[in-house]
């Protein structure tokens, strides 16, 4: 039996995540967690086989909790189930050491066969990741240039993210647990790789990032 835990902040999603898996010949839910703190715990109590992650929990990112268990298990393949686009946030979860990425839109189709491939050592993506990552590697294409938010580190992306939800430095540096000078000076690092003059340009451009779906519940 390969032994998965769960980890997403909203308890009916972990419910029906783990309804659609427990008949599954050979799969057992082992636990479940809605935070990064406690899934650390659980990953050290419980030994999975897999993890099965969103990327926005409470506490600290679904990137954070990837690059924590890499120090903690690095035996421990984390495969993530997110409501966000893969475009956006597939290439950043292999990065981080992540072996997987499904879309929550469609995972009761394509799940079973993600958890299969990556608990056989392999990485899945759909095919539309596969060949942006294809290309990504090959280098830009003739007169298109880099998406200006794929320039930011991913706690870049995460203050980023966070400025377009209307998050104050505050907020920010409790949420991320850093000091507000050192959200400052992520603050100054974006401006300058998104070519922004200052920080009620950066406030602009973070909204309506955001509204426009792309960061819509970080």
């Amino acid at each position: 039996m390969k032994r998965i835990l769960i980890v997403d902040d909203h308890p009916v999603v972990r419910e029906g995540m783990a309804r659609l898996l427990e008949d599954e010949p050979g799969i057992e839910i082992c636990g479940s967690s809605g935070t990064v703190r406690d899934a650390l715990d659980l990953v050290a109590k419980l030994k999975p086989d897999l993890v099965l992650a969103d990327m926005t929990l409470p506490d600290r990112s679904g990137l954070e909790l990837i690059k924590d268990l890499k120090v903690l298990d690095p035996g421990i393949p984390v495969l993530v189930i997110s409501m966000h686009d893969e475009k956006l946030y597939a290439e950043r979860v292999l990065r981080a050491g992540g072996r997987g990425y499904v879309m929550k839109e469609t995972a009761s189709d394509h799940l079973m066969e993600a958890i299969q491939r990556v608990l056989r050592g392999e990485i899945y993506l759909s095919t539309d990741a596969s060949q942006q990552l294809a290309e990504a590697f090959a280098g830009p294409r003739k007169g298109r240039s880099e998406s200006r938010i794929a320039r930011l580190t991913d706690r870049e992306f995460e203050v980023f993210q966070l400025i377009g939800l209307g998050k104050s430095t505050r907020v920010l540096a409790e949420r991320l647990h850093i000091s507000p000078r050192t959200v400052d000076a992520h603050r100054a690092h974006i401006k300058e790789k998104l070519g922004l003059k200052d920080g009620n340009g950066l406030v602009r451009f973070a909204v309506r990032w955001v509204e426009s779906g792309d960061g819509e519940h970080a």
